[in-house]
């Protein structure tokens, strides 16, 4: 993970220096990290306009990237704060909305379609989509992409104790889903018993683009 983020350190030092060539190589670098955090929590017809909202917010921003953190932590960064504007925008009242205590699942009510293979993995899939919002994302942050408690409070802009704590209520949240969702206890106990396997199979099929 180190060499990675230093070969993106030096493709945005050298797009930075005008070579358009390294920005396009960045940007195919972290596509699917991003196609993946959006395609589990919109409709499919603002898949593409996210994506793209995002590429382009790192490009005017990338003077202000100070390399301190990972650059993937910096592009969720942006990621998940025009996801929640998306989210916002998406709502008649404008009122406020407590992503603590609401899902993609009543936000996004026809999410972009995902082809699994397994019923394990379609029971986890229903069950991310109805836990909060913010709850889903740290989870994925975390068995996905397999940020630290420390990298993910970066992503969200929290404190590290909030983002542990955070993690530990999601799983709980997680479970008490599968029981809900689940049509069988054996469907139940399959996925449960291996739930980082399924996550990790889960993560390859969300992250399948359709470019």
């Amino acid at each position: 993970m180190a060499r990675e983020e230093a070969d993106d350190i030096a493709l945005l030092e050298a797009w930075r220096a005008g070579d358009k060539h390294a920005g396009s190589l960045l940007f195919r670098r972290h596509y699917e990290l991003v196609h993946r955090f959006f395609r589990s929590k919109v409709n499919a017809s603002h898949l593409g306009d996210l994506i793209q909202s995002t590429f382009l917010a790192c490009v005017e921003g990338r003077d202000r990237y100070q390399g301190t953190g990972a650059f993937r932590s910096y592009v969720l960064g942006i990621a998940y704060r025009l996801l929640c504007r998306h989210y916002r925008a998406q709502r008649r009242e404008r009122a406020r909305i407590d992503f603590a205590s609401v899902s993609a699942c009543d936000l996004a009510p026809s999410p972009s379609r995902v082809a699994v293979d397994r019923d394990e993995q379609r029971l986890l899939l229903r069950a991310l989509r109805r836990i909060p919002v913010d709850h889903q994302v740290i989870l994925e942050l975390f068995y996905w992409e397999g940020f630290t408690a420390a990298s993910a409070a970066e992503v969200l802009g929290i404190p590290l104790g909030t983002a542990k704590s955070r993690i530990r209520r999601a799983r709980q949240l997680l479970h008490e889903q599968l029981a809900a969702l689940a049509e069988s206890p054996a469907l139940l106990e399959s996925t449960v018993m291996d739930l980082e396997g399924w996550v990790r199979g889960l993560r390859e099929q969300v992250g399948k683009s359709d470019r």
